[in-house]
């Protein structure tokens, strides 16, 4: 078993060095959300999950005291926050709430949805007038580009993350979803990156398993898919940042599950998952993201990506050796991979690495094929592909280690989708 002090200690120090002071994370700091508001302005709107729901009362009473202590004003009623991927019809009306309040700051509340939200708001309410269509937001550069044509800055956003798992408070991405194709869309901008941001992890004590687990996956698939697709100095600087980050979610979620009011192992969930928002600054996501976001309509974020990667990792092997050897060092130590990794090469390799994957996700009640997931379709297959082909997702197939393009997605990633359906990996189909 790791060091758990040693490995979280360790952790804390890459997020000092990531954010410096600018980010506030640990147990028991829910109360400093006030004077760090106070730093950015003294008019808040607050973007707030869970509104008119008792589990979100008591965080809402401490942030409008902590408000109020600091000499923060509301500018308003608190805004409801969105509902699961962000969809785009909550962007509009959470930016509406935005202008007619005229804050100097806003705060988001919530988990992964409600920031991601809350951050394609404000981008919407600073341009919305003069680029009305949300289509023209995605991408990478298209918020800041607007923002520099227009001689316009965005609204300072503070992020006060609840739930352990995107990192969407420490990154520059915006995952918003237009919900009548099912498809989801991605702001890639460092101009939507919220300037301050805090997490106690002790208010995940009240997490639900579900979320627990799709977060925690989240995580995994975060430094996964950066330590996998990354090379040169950006690897080195990942790399202990992404096997941290790992080792503390594989050896700390069933801990969570078992005892979610165990505030160590939510210290050191929350930890990895936040070392996975570090590691998607450094570089990004890449084929198990990218088919995530057409299976909105049928799987939490997390649980799809958690899905997928093992396919992936059997497609990317021979090109990922060393880096496999070390992601297995750790299922190995957590109980999952029985195999001797370093006898095993290439596609042999990345197939015992899946199996320790889909071990875990079996662990922790996933589904470990698409074909187990009820509603799953051909058509969704049609839209991953599709989607795959779109020049404002192209970032997450230049980021595979066997970097795709739009003409050989048909080729090679359709062979991953049906081995994910099925479970056999002698569909995936390797390069060269």
């Amino acid at each position: 078993m790791i060091d758990f002090d040693g490995s979280k200690k360790q952790a804390a120090a890459y997020l000092h060095l990531f954010k410096r002071d600018a980010y506030v994370f640990g147990l028991g700091c829910f109360g400093r959300i006030g004077a760090l508001v106070a730093a950015t302005g003294r008019r808040a709107a607050v973007v707030a999950d869970g509104m008119g729901m008792a589990w979100a009362a008591p965080a809402h009473a401490a942030l409008e005291a902590s408000l109020n202590s600091a000499g923060v004003a509301l500018a308003g009623p608190f805004i409801p926050g969105a509902q699961p991927n962000a969809p785009r019809e909550d962007v509009f009306r959470i930016a509406a709430a935005l202008r007619a309040q005229e804050p100097d700051v806003v705060v988001a509340l919530g988990g992964g949805s409600v920031i991601d939200a809350a951050k394609g708001a404000v981008a919407y309410a600073a341009l919305g007038d003069r680029h009305p269509d949300i289509g023209g937001y995605f991408g990478v550069g298209q918020v800041a580009a607007k923002l520099a044509a227009e001689n316009r800055t965005l609204l300072p956003l503070v992020a006060v993350q609840l739930v352990a798992s995107s990192g969407a408070h420490l990154t520059k991405y915006a995952n918003i979803t237009d919900m009548a194709t099912g498809q989801k869309l991605l702001i890639v901008d460092d101009a939507v990156v919220p300037p301050r941001a805090l997490f106690d992890y002790a208010v995940t004590a009240s997490t639900p398993p579900a979320l627990t687990t799709d977060g925690a996956l989240d995580g995994v698939s975060h430094c996964l898919e950066v330590f996998m697709g990354l090379a040169g100095p950006a690897l080195e600087q990942a790399r202990p940042v992404c096997l941290k980050g790992i080792e503390l979610i594989v050896h700390s979620i069933k801990a969570c599950c078992a005892d979610p009011g165990s505030l160590p192992a939510r210290e050191a969930l929350g930890l990895g998952t936040d070392l996975g928002g570090y590691a998607i600054m450094i570089g990004g996501t890449n084929g198990a993201h990218l088919t995530s976001f057409s299976l909105v309509d049928i799987l939490p974020h997390g649980r799809a990506c958690a899905v997928m990667n093992p396919y992936y990792v059997v497609f990317f092997a021979p090109a990922i050796e060393e880096k496999l050897r070390a992601v297995a060092a750790i299922y190995r130590d957590a109980g999952y991979l029985k195999a001797d990794a370093a006898a095993l090469k290439g596609r042999d390799l990345g197939i015992a690495v899946a199996e320790a994957m889909i071990a875990l996700s079996k662990d922790v009640g996933f589904p470990a094929t698409l074909g187990e997931v009820p509603g799953f379709t051909d058509a969704h297959v049609a839209r991953a592909l599709a989607a795959a082909k779109n020049p404002q997702l192209e970032s997450k197939l230049k980021n595979m280690p066997v970097p795709l393009s739009a003409g050989l997605v048909d080729e090679y990633m359709a062979p991953i989708l049906a081995a994910a359906r099925t479970g056999d990996f002698s569909l995936v189909r390797n390069m060269g």
